[in-house]
């Protein structure tokens, strides 16, 4: 079977305070700044996907993404809106039909430490499933979506916004959040994108300093989508937190820097 990834790169990273670039650039090895290094987000999630053909979604900075890959093999997708994640995996849509692959893999550009294991095992579950979400336990769910589950399978993951007001005993029940990382057989993907894209929901937003009625997409759509049609779709279990961290502000980038120094840089650049 073979294998390919989309890598969703285009945000702003509007919680990166004083950094105006794009965020999956951001290094993992300090130098002149905690925002000047070597060893960009990006490359490092680039290098533990596995081989296959890989688009990346840009739109912020997507001059200097490119620039930065652009010897790398890639292809990039612009995403003309920030329309929400399955907005993203939209814009892919001509690189979906078009490559030879039959399982995907859709994963976050800023965050740098899943496993090149990790990915493998989505990819090895879709024997037994339609799709595959990446799920983790974390100490604290925080604002974090959860999966609802029925033994193995996924029926929905629901946003904190809503799952907050649930009775009690069924929020301690939903302990298994979402990464927002995925894996999919292609064929039924396909099928159901443009389902998926006649279905935008409408976000209330501050547009240019007013607020306006936006439409957004959303990956998580695709899984009840699936499973009220009778498709499996099941999860796998990240090995902890870390290795699903987003790098969505300075407080987490100064973590990452610091594991990757401590776990994973080279002994002889550690030194």
């Amino acid at each position: 079977m073979k294998t390919a990834s989309v890598i969703l790169a285009a945000g702003r990273g509007s919680r990166m305070k004083g950094y105006s670039g794009n965020k999956t650039l951001l290094p993992l090895i300090p130098e002149r700044s905690f925002y000047k290094g070597s060893r960009p987000i990006l490359f490092h999630i680039l290098a533990n996907l596995p081989p296959g053909p890989k688009a990346v979604v840009v739109n912020h900075k997507k001059d200097d993404v490119i620039k930065a890959t652009r010897d790398l093999g890639l292809t990039y997708r612009e995403q003309p809106e920030l329309n929400g994640t399955g907005g993203a995996l939209l814009a892919t849509l001509t690189f979906l039909e078009t490559e030879v692959y039959d399982r995907l893999i859709i994963t976050m550009g800023d965050v740098p430490f899943v496993k090149r294991n990790t990915y493998m095992e989505l990819v090895r579950s879709l024997k037994e499933h339609a799709l595959i979400a990446l799920g983790f336990r974390p100490k604290s769910r925080k604002q974090y979506g959860v999966l609802e589950t029925d033994r193995n399978q996924v029926k929905k993951i629901t946003e904190w916004k809503y799952w907050k007001k649930y009775p009690e005993e069924k929020r301690q029940a939903l302990q298994i959040c979402n990464s927002g990382i995925y894996a999919a057989k292609k064929d039924v993907l396909l099928h159901y994108l443009p389902v998926f894209a006649s279905k935008p929901h409408l976000v209330e937003k501050e547009v240019n300093g007013r607020l306006s009625n936006v439409k957004e997409y959303f990956i998580t759509d695709l899984i009840e989508y699936m499973h009220d049609d009778g498709l499996s779709v099941g999860y796998i279990l990240a090995e902890d937190e870390e290795e699903v961290m987003g790098v969505d502000d300075l407080a987490a980038l100064l973590r990452a820097q610091e594991i990757y120094k401590s776990r994973l840089m080279p002994k002889d650049m550690n030194s």
